[in-house]
């Protein structure tokens, strides 16, 4: 702020001791280095208090661009789960009525092909054995051999 050199000083404090004089000089000077010093404190203070307010801005800011960015994933999240939950669906639709299809050819193959005295029979459990579709009982599959 103020280029005050040494020999600037040196005048200021002669003329200093002769104003005001050698008995009251003390009192004054401790006073004075009390005001300039909370003058500095508030100085501090108040450039702290900026700070902490522009440090605070930012944070909002970095805050609001980290909840668009969560926004924007959850959307798209939620978005590609539709469209999990479409394509799902439209395979188990596909699937369903094609075991319908087959289902109902299967019977009128089966009723067509079968003389009228013999009764036609569904597929047995032997049939599922064959195709590998038997399910196992949980405690043979975890099953140990122990020694």
């Amino acid at each position: 702020m103020f280029d005050v050199g040494f020999s600037e000083l040196i005048v200021i404090a002669l003329v200093a001791l002769i104003v005001i004089g050698p008995e009251r000089l003390p009192r004054v000077a401790r006073t004075l280095g009390a005001l300039l010093g909370r003058a500095q404190r508030y100085v501090n203070d108040v450039k702290a208090d900026i700070q902490r307010e522009v440090d605070l801005d930012e944070l909002k800011n970095i805050r609001s661009t980290f909840q668009d960015a969560a926004k924007s994933v959850e959307q798209s999240v939620n978005q590609a789960g539709e469209e999990l939950q479409a394509a799902g669906e439209s395979l188990n639709q596909s699937i369903s009525a094609t075991g319908e299809a087959k289902a109902g050819t299967e019977a009128e193959t089966r009723t067509a092909a079968a003389p009228a005295d013999v009764a036609v029979e569904t597929p047995s459990a032997s049939a599922q054995m064959d195709l590998g579709l038997e399910s196992k009982p949980a405690a043979d599959s975890a099953a140990v051999p122990r020694a």
